[in-house]
């Protein structure tokens, strides 16, 4: 296959704290021999377990970015047993534009693996993760929220997988991070999907939805901060804090989404009105959400009522909607008050 485009300027191998880009060449009219410079940081300590930490996989979603920037800044290779490749802004000139999808080709990150080295700026981005660093990676965890159009309670994930024995790894993952909810996450369309590279390199895979509506709130971010540290301590990179030996305490409930049933999704473009909020139970049949007309008054708004019974995991964000957008999310609640130490 072709040589990616893409060069790194650190040393994936050397021992110590490397600060650096990845370099993809990029012409354009404001820089004719200009290049994307993607920051990333490389820490490194003796031999062991390599940890790829990724934010910015869609650009308008901030826990990632924030937190792995912070984690970036402090992390020292005297901390680190093996090597910890951080990259906060994955997607970069999404998380630039505030995005969802790169401003240059309209690419969706998370829907273009394995990428192409002589495709779209997009594409020639997940080539170079799909084949020189999560080549290099044990471990992976990469930090979603839900951007300007979902909202989520704050949940790490996983998939349900054919490997048993890999799954049981990625669940004990999982629990490690420590959000106050961990989801057996149902995609709707997983072709393309970072997650799936990953899960099928047979690669230890997390993934996180930790809020959403754009921003990132004091909450969310102290999940962020205190799960990354988790998940490195369970990959055994990093020994677990002293001040997270309340860890032993903590508890996550276990959400799991078996079929399509969960999702709720518009047949209507209107003005939404959410009947339910995030983190609330509901039964089979509880009004979620009613879809108000906006091209005249005097009609009778449409009614959306839960198809299954459980915990309303996310919620469309903001108040206008369109046919075809999920209005909310229903996750069975499997178990409560589980140790996140397994």
């Amino acid at each position: 296959m072709r040589a990616s485009p893409i060069t790194s300027t650190v040393d994936y191998d050397a021992d110590g704290m490397q600060h650096g880009f990845l370099k993809l060449p990029y012409s354009r009219d404001d820089s004719a021999w200009g290049a994307i410079m993607i920051p990333l940081t490389v820490v490194k300590r003796g031999d062991g377990p390599t940890v790829l930490l990724t934010g910015g996989n869609h650009g308008d979603e901030y826990e990632g970015p924030i937190a792995l920037a912070k984690l970036a800044a402090s992390l020292q290779a005297a901390d680190v047993d093996g090597r910890v490749i951080i990259v906060p802004y994955m997607n970069y000139p999404a998380f630039r534009a505030g995005k969802r999808t790169s401003p240059i080709d309209a690419g969706n990150l998370n829907r273009s693996f394995p990428g192409r080295p002589d495709g779209s700026v997009t594409e020639k981005i997940a080539d170079y993760f799909q084949r020189h660093l999560l080549a290099r990676a044990d471990y992976v965890l990469d930090i979603h929220a839900g951007g300007r159009t979902l909202d989520f309670v704050p949940f790490a994930a996983i998939h349900v997988l054919p490997d048993g024995e890999q799954q049981a790894r990625c669940e004990r993952a999982m629990r490690a991070f420590g959000a106050p909810y961990s989801m057996r996450l149902l995609e709707l369309d997983s072709v393309g999907m970072f997650d799936s590279a990953v899960e099928e390199a047979g690669k230890v895979f997390v993934s996180t939805e930790l809020g959403g509506g754009g921003t990132a709130t004091a909450a969310s971010m102290a999940i962020a901060d205190r799960g990354v540290r988790g998940f490195l301590a369970y990959a055994g990179v990093i020994e677990r804090e002293v001040g997270e030996r309340d860890a032993e305490l903590r508890t996550t409930t276990l959400l799991d989404m078996p079929d399509g049933t969960c999702y709720t999704t518009s047949e209507h473009r209107g003005l939404l009105e959410m009947c339910r909020d995030l983190g609330e139970t509901v039964i089979e049949g509880d009004l979620l959400a009613r879809v108000h007309d906006i091209e005249r008054t005097g009609s009778r708004p449409v009614e959306y009522r839960a198809q299954r019974s459980g915990l309303l995991a996310a919620r469309h964000f903001p108040g206008l909607v369109q046919a075809g957008d999920t209005v909310a999310v229903v996750a069975d609640v499997v178990e409560h008050n589980v140790p996140v130490l397994a």
